[in-house]
Formats: structure tokens, C-alpha cells, sequence
């Protein structure tokens, strides 16, 4: 099969640390993030929104990644108006049809 010259992509995970956050306000959040991500993919950026955990009893949330390099991510938070603490690489290990784990990079 032959490639054409797509980059690679990784997965990242985003940290925000918000107290006092609610459900209502996480999801709001997100629908921006989400929004502002597909309108990058749409522009031809490598980028796909894959999920979401809040943690309310920690006031802590988690958003997770694909994307072509970081400063798109970023990018996405930073038209949807968004902050966060932290963006980091990650690994993620899902569960395949079969039962089988594999892992994402």
C-alpha cells in the first residue's frame, strides 16, 4: 500500500483543573472544544477529538487527542476559548472488538 506522505499522529491528553467546575460547565466546555476541532479538521488539520472525563470530586478534567502535533490542539482550545494546566502524550489502551487490548500511540 502506498502512502501520501500523510503525518503521523499522536494521541494527547489535556488537563484542566477547574474548581468549582460543574457538569453543565464541563460539557459546555467540550461542545466548544469539539466545535472548534472539527472546524480545524475541516481546514485540513490532522486533529480528532476522541473523549472526555470529568472528575467532578477532584475538579479535575480530562480531554483526549489525535492529532498531527500538539500546537493543534492547542490551537483548537485557543479558538474555542478554553484553557487547561497541562498537554501531554499519551498511550492509550482500548478494547478491541476480539477482546483483545491494543494500544494507540
Amino acid at each position: 500500500m502506498e502512502h501520501d506522505g500523510a503525518e503521523q499522529v499522536s494521541t494527547f491528553l489535556v488537563e484542566h483543573y477547574w474548581p468549582g467546575v460543574t457538569a453543565d460547565g464541563f460539557g459546555n466546555a467540550v461542545e466548544r472544544v469539539r466545535a472548534s476541532t472539527t472546524q480545524l479538521a475541516e481546514e485540513g488539520e490532522r486533529i480528532r477529538f476522541l473523549h472526555s472525563t470529568l472528575v467532578p470530586e477532584d475538579e479535575a478534567a480530562f480531554c483526549v487527542f489525535e492529532a498531527g502535533a500538539g500546537s493543534v490542539v492547542d490551537q483548537a482550545y485557543r479558538r474555542a476559548g478554553v484553557s487547561y494546566e497541562r498537554m501531554v502524550d499519551a498511550v492509550e489502551s482500548v478494547a478491541a472488538s476480539d477482546g483483545v487490548h491494543e494500544r494507540k500511540r
